[in-house]
């Protein structure tokens, strides 16, 4: 055997073995390195829809809790159904204080909804238009929710500033049973 022979078969082995080191190991971990890439990039995607359904259960739990507070702020004005005499008492005494002789003052049906009681009360006061209208400033600075609707003010001719408003006051209780 010549020297360049074995030259040769040696460079020959040499490639022989860089080919069978490529096919049975180096291409094999390159497959599997693949996959797993593919399996963290799955994850990371799956990781990533995790995370935005984490920021708006946060986000739903954040608006839950501002909900919350906004009904327990309404349900303070809310009075308890058993206060509904002492609330029509007040509405009473403001309008007598400002000079407005009522005319009628009757409850209507009240109307009962799954959190409130809304109470009608059909109303017809008489004075002049300054004390009218301080009677609903007066109103309006109770500590309870209450609506005007259907609200007529007629002027009296034979006397100036003279009206008499018929109108609907809604006041709203909380319903207990719903």
């Amino acid at each position: 055997m010549t020297g360049n022979f074995r030259k040769v078969v040696f460079f020959l082995l040499l490639v022989g073995v860089a080919v069978v080191g490529y096919q049975y190991m180096i291409k094999p971990a390159n497959a599997r390195l693949a996959e797993s890439k593919t399996r963290v990039d799955e994850k990371l995607t799956q990781l990533a829809k995790f995370q935005e359904a984490s920021n708006a259960a946060e986000d739903l739990s954040r608006q839950l809790e501002q909900l919350r507070e906004a009904m327990e702020f309404f349900e303070s004005k809310l009075p308890p159904k058993s206060q509904i005499h002492e609330v029509l008492e007040q509405v009473t005494v403001i309008a007598q204080k400002q000079g407005l002789k009522p005319k009628t003052i009757r409850t209507l049906g009240k109307k009962n909804n799954s959190g409130y009681i809304e109470q009608p009360l059909k109303m017809e006061l008489e004075g002049d238009f300054g004390s009218f209208y301080s009677f609903l400033l007066q109103l309006e600075q109770l500590p309870r929710i209450m609506k005007i609707r259907e609200l007529e003010l007629d002027r009296h001719k034979e006397d100036n500033g003279v009206v008499t408003a018929d109108f609907i006051v809604s006041i709203f209780f909380q319903n207990m049973n719903g």
